[in-house]
């Protein structure tokens, strides 16, 4: 399941993240977004597009095309 489908208030694990563009990536990575770490859904903007994530204690917003590309499991 990628993270743009996961729910507001779901807690979630990521596995993994595609390798779409190599400087998203590793922005994403260098953020904490690693396999492994926990994240929650905190909130959608009005149409649903940005989403806004907490990544190890840190607010984080993503597109939703972005978060795409990041494979989770849900807890």
């Amino acid at each position: 399941m990628t993270l743009n489908n996961i729910p507001v208030g779901q807690n979630a694990t990521v596995v993994s993240i595609s390798p779409s563009e190599a400087g998203f990536r590793k922005k994403l990575l260098s953020l904490g977004m690693t396999p492994g770490a926990n994240i929650k859904v905190k909130r959608l903007a009005p149409l649903g597009d940005p989403m806004e994530i907490e990544v190890r204690g840190f607010s984080l917003s993503l597109r939703k095309a972005e978060a795409e590309t990041i494979e989770v499991e849900i807890k």
